[in-house]
Formats: structure tokens, C-alpha cells, sequence
């Protein structure tokens, strides 16, 4: 973390931020965040940002008492003091204490700045892998902080060559645990309509090609695709070569999701806030 961040109402040292111990936030894992990069000292997309996140708020119940306009001002001047050129910038807000310590109260905002790195150069090389899981994301059009199962989950993905789970529900995929996905056959490309968090990526990816389709789409077609990649703030674009440690199409990148990740970070150059 960074010298300064951004604890419920000032920007203070780091060290010195806090939660009470009985936010429901902690003690039943009900909040929500967002979190963006900067380049070159610039927050990439930061108005789709913003929006999802007061709107996740808004849809959780959980007061946020600063405006867009406000925490914009307060992520530039995080941006100034941390001297955050390339990084990344998560805010975070509780779901406070409350007299039942079930229901949303008056929550605890938070807003700190963190070194990032992206995936490595190999794994955009190779790709990756996902291991399928049968499960949907619970409130999955909010980014809530509830990570439980793919946390647990996660500790024996390096001793299979995991990177990250694929979610599958009678037969119908929908997301990663951190990740929009996309399938490409015959030319087509195509990404799941429902039970996913609408990403910021995602949306960037589908005005770079409009001719994207999306639908419902089954497990059985990800395995038989010719190319699966996944989009996110942290990954970018991603190509998955395997699930399940099975090959996807010949088991390299293929050359729509290189001519789309190209085209996606020229993007960001034109983007930059």
C-alpha cells in the first residue's frame, strides 16, 4: 500500500487507517469496492468507474456520502501524494455497524493506492489456464468484496497450473472469479449475457467490436471454441489455452484476441484521463 490513502473522511497516512472490528463489512462480509489503473498518472476509464461503483452502492443500500465529482477529486489529489504513475487505486466501501450486526448502516469509506503488476509476459505469450467450477456469483451484477469460495479455492491452483476458476451453472457459463469471457468460432466472438459483472473492459471491448455477440453460452462450446480469452482491469486482455487442462482450439493465442488486445491498448493511450 501507499504512504496516503483516503479513510472515511480526510486523506491520512496509511498506516493509521482503520475499521471498527464490528462492521458488517468484516463480520459478514458485506461491502463493496471498484478498482482502476493509472497511467502515466492518469486513471484509465475513471467515469465508468465511478458509476459502478456509486451505483453499487446504491443498489447494496450503503451511504456514500461523496458524489462523483467529489471522490474524483480526492482519487487525482491520492494520485499527486502517492506520486502514482503506474498503479492501481481500490475504493472500498463498508457496510457499517449496525444496531443488528446483520443490516447495512452508515458504512466507512475507503480509498487507497497499491503497486500492480500485470500478467506476466509468458502467460500473454502460452495463456492460461482455468479450472471450471459449478457456482454463480452471489449478487453477481455488484462488485462486492465476498471472494470467499475462489480464495478458498485457489490454494492448490499453482500445483495444478491454475491461474484463476471458470463459472459454469446447469451448463451455461457466465464469468471468472475476477474476469469477463469471451469465445471465438468460426470468426465469431461471443460473451455471456447474464449472472456477470459488467466490466469496465468488457464494455471497452465490445465498442471495439461491435459485431460481438452476447448470449447465453455452454460449457461444451468453450471447450470446442478456436479462442477463449478474458478481459479485466488487472489482465487486460488474457488468452486462455486450456480448461480443465484441456487445449483450446491448437493451444496457442490465436489472432483474434492478439488483434483485439493490440487494438485495446491503443485504446488506453486515446483514454487516458
Amino acid at each position: 500500500m501507499k504512504p496516503f490513502c483516503f479513510a472515511l473522511d480526510q486523506i491520512i497516512n496509511s498506516e493509521n487507517a482503520s475499521m471498527h472490528p464490528m462492521d458488517i463489512g468484516l463480520i459478514r462480509g458485506y461491502a463493496v469496492f471498484d478498482f482502476f489503473r493509472t497511467t502515466n498518472y492518469s486513471p484509465l476509464f475513471l467515469k465508468d468507474y465511478l458509476k459502478r461503483f456509486t451505483s453499487s452502492a446504491k443498489k447494496t443500500h450503503l451511504s456514500l456520502t461523496l458524489d462523483t465529482k467529489q471522490l474524483e477529486s480526492v482519487i487525482l489529489e491520492l494520485i499527486k501524494k502517492n506520486d502514482l504513475k503506474e498503479g492501481g487505486i481500490r475504493m472500498v466501501l463498508t457496510g457499517g455497524v449496525s444496531e443488528n450486526h446483520f443490516s447495512p448502516d452508515k458504512g466507512s469509506l475507503y480509498i487507497f493506492c497499491e503497486e500492480l503488476l500485470l500478467p506476466s509476459p509468458e502467460k500473454y505469450n502460452k495463456g492460461i489456464n482455468l479450472l471450471t467450477v459449478d457456482y454463480i456469483r452471489p449478487i453477481p451484477e455488484i462488485k462486492t468484496t465476498n471472494y470467499a469460495l475462489p480464495v478458498y479455492l485457489s490454494a492448490d491452483w499453482k500445483s495444478k497450473g491454475v491461474e484463476d476458476v471458470l463459472y459454469h451453472f446447469n451448463g451455461i457459463i457466465s464469468e471468472s472469479s475476477r474476469s469477463n469471457i469471451f469465445i471465438v468460432k468460426d470468426g465469431l466472438i461471443s460473451t455471456p449475457k447474464e449472472n456477470i459483472l459488467l466490466g469496465i473492459t468488457r464494455k471497452r471491448i465490445l465498442e471495439i467490436e461491435p459485431t460481438i455477440v452476447v448470449r447465453d453460452i455452454s460449457l461444451q462450446e468453450v471447450l470446442e471454441a478456436d479462442e477463449v480469452f478474458i478481459s479485466s482491469t488487472t489482465k487486460r486482455i488474457l488468452p486462455i489455452t486450456q480448461v480443465d487442462g484441456k487445449n483450446i482450439g491448437k493451444g496457442i493465442p490465436g489472432d483474434i484476441t492478439k488483434s483485439i488486445f493490440e487494438k485495446f491498448l491503443s485504446l488506453e493511450k486515446e483514454s487516458a484521463y
